[in-house]
């Protein structure tokens, strides 16, 4: 041990240096949080929802718990199935010390900590007081989603959210005078999933009667989603965010995407090679909406998703079974940045690699269409899913530092649909400030640069992501 700690998660938690330490107290910890990627569910916020109890915040939705309990020998009647909430709890609290070294284990007490002023570990024995402790805080006003998201200096957050959504709970926020920023990010997945033909008719529909558009043809279809586009835009959105096994950039012809189109929509099979032709013009002419309304975009690129068919069948997407998939990036992603380049289409995009073997190809890739329009036109998105820990934040910034510019890295999201996982952005800023602290330590840097170092830490943590997203 190198300095005492009364608690693990002391005030210097994960800052080894005297310069770390000094970047991050003095820079970093008090930026307001800009998380321009989460999946939290905006009705919440519109009610000022108060949770019942500590399981119902901390343990409803979280499929990395879900996973780490599964893991543990813990049987899906106390994750996704009807039991007690306390006793679903408490079979959190005997997997918790078992997932020492993932980032559960820390994200998991910071959360206790930061929000709720714990400063036990939580096991089976504390369970109980934890449990007590912190669902009595819930239950006062002062715990309500929108105090919280105060409470943590939360300043903007983007949702995620389908091209047929009505937005009506961002409409409410945006009437209620908040004093933060609530806005819709557009995710248009589900028009391009056309190799799901059940799923994908059935969206049409959707989409036909949230747009007034009936969608006859692919034309049609491009009518439906630029109106969505518009009311999106007029509604406060400024990125848009697509999640992609791999980027799709196939040639094709007008005619052809016409006759796949319809192909679908009578419900005919189509070929590997339709799907790919009609994702890449698809992906192409979004690209091309969100140049025109001067949005950002965001590719989430690599997972494979419902893994295990037998509980996908039991409880649908998002808990707990997708993973990491190893297509080709590099050819596609060159070709579809390159035409957008081309034709004068690309906007400020920012790119995330959900396989670690692809830090390096993301960033150096992505880095051939800087064009000096804007600072950090083409970003190296923050460590994502698997890759959410010390030593992938560590990798992610590595990457960038050693390809590309750390300096206009627009930093850290939560990627979550919990309201406590807000600390994840304190965990970033220490690994951050503790990587340039050990590099001024080591002489890599200078240390009389330490003041434009903490102006840097500054933008990473806030100004950066502020001036890119015009908010």
């Amino acid at each position: 041990m190198t300095r005492k700690i009364a608690f693990f998660l002391d005030n210097d938690f994960l800052l080894e240096s005297e310069a770390a330490r000094a970047l991050y107290h003095e820079h970093a910890e008090k930026q307001p949080i800009i998380d321009y990627h989460c999946h939290l569910d905006p009705r919440l916020i519109a009610e000022n929802h108060q949770f019942a109890d500590l399981t119902e915040i901390w343990l409803g939705g979280d499929h990395y718990k879900w996973r780490a309990m599964r893991a543990n020998g813990v049987n899906e009647a106390f994750i996704t199935g009807k039991m007690p909430p306390y006793e679903k709890f408490l079979k959190w609290a005997e997997t918790l010390p078992y997932t020492m070294r993932n980032p559960l284990y820390h994200w998991s007490h910071l959360e206790l900590n930061r929000v709720f002023g714990v400063e036990k570990l939580l096991t089976i024995e504390t369970a109980r007081e934890i449990y007590d402790h912190c669902g009595a805080l819930l239950h006062q006003e002062d715990f309500r989603v929108q105090a919280l998201l105060r409470k943590m200096n939360v300043e903007t957050v983007c949702t995620t959210d389908d091209p047929a959504d009505d937005l009506r709970f961002h409409i409410q926020i945006a009437n209620e005078g908040l004093p933060f920023r609530v806005l819709p990010s557009w995710r248009p997945d589900k028009a391009l999933a056309i190799d799901q033909p059940e799923a994908f008719n059935a969206y049409m529909t959707r989409l036909e009667a949230a747009s007034n558009v009936a969608i006859l043809n692919y034309e049609r279809l491009l009518e439906a989603l630029v109106k969505r586009h518009a009311f999106f835009e007029a509604h406060g959105c400024v990125l848009s965010d697509h999640g992609l096994d791999t980027f799709y950039a196939e040639p094709y012809t007008a005619k052809e995407i016409d006759r796949i189109f319809l192909d679908a929509r009578m419900g005919k099979a189509l070929t590997a090679l339709d799907a790919r032709k009609f994702k890449s013009a698809l992906l192409y002419d979004l690209a091309v909406m969100d140049a025109d309304s001067g949005w950002a975009q965001q590719y989430h690129v690599g997972p494979n998703r419902n893994n295990n068919e037998r509980m996908f069948a039991a409880l649908g997407p998002d808990t707990g079974f997708d993973a990491i998939a190893d297509e080709p990036i590099a050819a596609s992603m060159n070709r579809f940045f390159s035409r957008l380049d081309r034709e004068g289409h690309l906007t400020r995009t920012i790119v995330y690699n959900l396989n670690p073997r692809d830090n390096a190809l993301m960033v150096a890739n992505a880095y051939n269409f800087n064009d000096g329009t804007t600072p950090g036109k083409m970003q190296y998105g923050a460590a994502w899913w698997f890759n959410d820990h010390i030593r992938g934040m560590r990798a992610q910034i590595d990457a960038l530092s050693d390809l590309g510019l750390l300096s206009r890295f627009v930093g850290m999201l939560t990627d979550s649909r919990s309201f406590l996982s807000y600390p994840r952005h304190e965990y970033f800023r220490r690994v951050l400030c503790d990587a340039l602290g050990e590099d001024v330590e080591r002489g890599l840097l200078p240390v009389s640069e330490m003041p434009f170092i903490g102006r840097m830490v500054e933008a990473i943590c806030h100004g950066n992501a502020k001036a890119y997203f015009r908010l």
